[in-house]
């Protein structure tokens, strides 16, 4: 016993004094860069000040439920953006999407085009080589969020920093010349865009343009003038392997060869030049962006630091019929069973629609979310579980995956407002991240998305209840059948019994 106690402190003093030493530039000073204003001259510039000036100054909205669409969108973004691109990021694969993404900037910063790439750092240190390699170019420049230090080992920086190194930036975005932004829940990776086999990822962003828009780059400056955005050339360990102009050759080859794939869709896609020309409807709005301050990450975690989670609660309180909540992961902890309580006393419906065990690509989540279930229902929500085999249902098409994740994060108010953006319903998102999204109000933006919510349901879920014996019910109709569940649906005794086990993880951490 006493040699193990003396191996543990010994351990604490190592880790310690090694990440003591490795350190991250924080307080180095960068660039200051803002906004472009100037771009009302741009092709993006003429084309929006017309529209805007046809719908009395509102802000315009189209929604992208399919994947294709959402890469297209921000494929022809960097295609005719003539001044300025601003991405901000979670995560960013080196798969065939981030490989499309990255040639559409470069070809962008070839033409003058000003690109500055915001991402969170919890996932990218992989990464640094294909991020430095973009960062050469002149009018290039990458920053991460938060980054952890490269210095020696990863995992013991990221262990002896822990309570710092798990606040992340979890916002996303992507806008063109100020004029045009895609906001809502997608990363960059192929499994967002609907380009895996496998199982399809129901996700949603939304496209707008007009007022908005300067909303949305102000908190986009907000984090990248912030101390904790640093260059990515300060911090990463190495030089870049290979020079910029011998790897370009390389990318626009394996580029090219994805117009006979299943990236050709994307990468011909109209959609953009169809919402400008009018030949898809735009849908006029007021909108407001609701984003945490950057400073949420640097702070003692406290509801006073918890800017969109307060603005949001104050919207839902404002109901007088109907909430639907849409989030893919859903630990509410006893301060979201009482919202819902409250709710639920002022009359109001409250609806949630959440994933599966069987649908969930994060079982510990699941294990934590398991333990509101009956609480929740109790407290008078009708609780949805994702159906993990109705990706062709949705779809009303035979082809294509058959199984499918949720990952769309979305509030339905009254029917009216409509909430996108890249919050979940979780301890980690509501606390611990920063998190951003737009609050629309539009009737008609959401009678055209979801026409029939209990449609949906139906077709895609299950309906989950508490019977007499207080025990779980799941029931759903599927292929005109009603069928109850009472186990987990559609999963193996395996997969209950590691959710289970993982109820144990914090559910601070979810």
């Amino acid at each position: 016993m006493a040699n193990r106690f003396c191996r543990l402190i010994g351990l604490f003093i190592l880790v310690t004094i090694y990440t003591g030493c490795a350190t991250v530039p924080f307080d180095q000073p960068k660039p200051y860069s803002k906004t472009l204003s100037d771009t009302t001259d741009t092709r993006l510039g003429k084309e929006i000040a017309t529209w805007v000036a046809e719908h009395d100054g509102q802000s315009g909205v189209y929604p992208l439920s399919e994947g294709m669409d959402a890469l297209g969108v921000r494929l022809r973004l960097a295609e005719v953006a003539e001044k300025s691109i601003d991405l901000q990021y979670f995560l960013m694969k080196q798969d065939t999407a981030g490989l499309v993404i990255m040639n559409a900037l470069l070809k962008a910063a070839d033409r003058g085009v000003r690109v500055r790439f915001l991402l969170d750092d919890i996932f990218t240190t992989a990464q640094d080589q294909a991020l430095l390699l973009i960062n050469q170019h002149p009018n290039i420049e990458v920053r991460l969020f938060n980054p952890i230090s490269r210095r020696g080992f990863a995992t013991l920086n990221l262990v002896g920093d822990f309570r710092q190194a798990n606040r992340r930036m979890h916002n996303k975005s992507f806008t063109a010349d100020n004029q045009v932004s895609v906001v809502g829940g997608r990363n960059i990776a192929d499994e967002y865009f609907d380009l895996k086999t496998g199982s399809e990822f129901v996700d949603f962003d939304v496209l707008v343009l007009g007022p908005i828009v300067n909303d949305i780059s102000e908190s986009f400056d907000e984090y990248w003038n912030h101390s904790r955005a640093v260059a990515i050339d300060r911090i990463a360990a190495n030089k870049a392997d290979e020079d910029l102009e011998t790897v370009r050759a390389e990318i626009e080859e394996e580029f090219n060869g994805l117009y006979d794939t299943i990236y050709g869709r994307a990468l011909e896609s109209q959609l953009l030049q169809d919402l400008i020309a009018d030949r898809r409807r735009l849908f006029p709005a007021e909108m407001r962006v609701l984003s945490d301050s950057p400073d949420k990450l640097i702070n003692e975690i406290s509801e006073e630091h918890m800017r969109l989670a307060t603005n949001l609660r104050q919207v839902l309180l404002s109901a007088e019929k109907e909430v639907i909540f849409i989030s893919p992961y859903y630990v509410p902890g006893e301060g979201g069973v009482e919202l819902v309580r409250n709710l639920v006393d002022k009359g109001i419906r409250v609806v949630i629609l959440t994933n599966s065990l069987a649908s969930n690509n994060h079982v510990p989540v699941h294990g934590g979310y398991a333990r509101y279930r009956k609480k929740v229902i109790k407290a008078g929500a009708e609780l949805h579980e994702a159906r993990v085999n109705s990706a062709r249902e949705r779809r009303g098409s035979n082809e294509g995956p058959d199984t499918l994740t949720l990952h769309t994060k979305a509030f339905l108010i009254d029917r009216r407002y409509l909430f996108v953006g890249s919050l979940n319903l979780d301890p980690r998102s509501i606390e611990i991240n920063a998190e951003m999204g737009l609050l629309i109000d539009s009737e008609e933006l959401i009678a055209y998305v979801v026409p029939n919510p209990e449609e949906r349901l139906e077709k895609t879920a299950y309906r989950v209840l508490v019977n007499e014996d207080g025990e779980l019910e799941w029931h759903g109709r599927i292929q005109g059948e009603e069928v109850v569940e009472t186990k987990e649906p559609d999963t193996s005794a395996w997969l209950r019994f590691k959710a289970w086990i993982l109820r144990i993880a914090p559910e601070s951490q979810l």
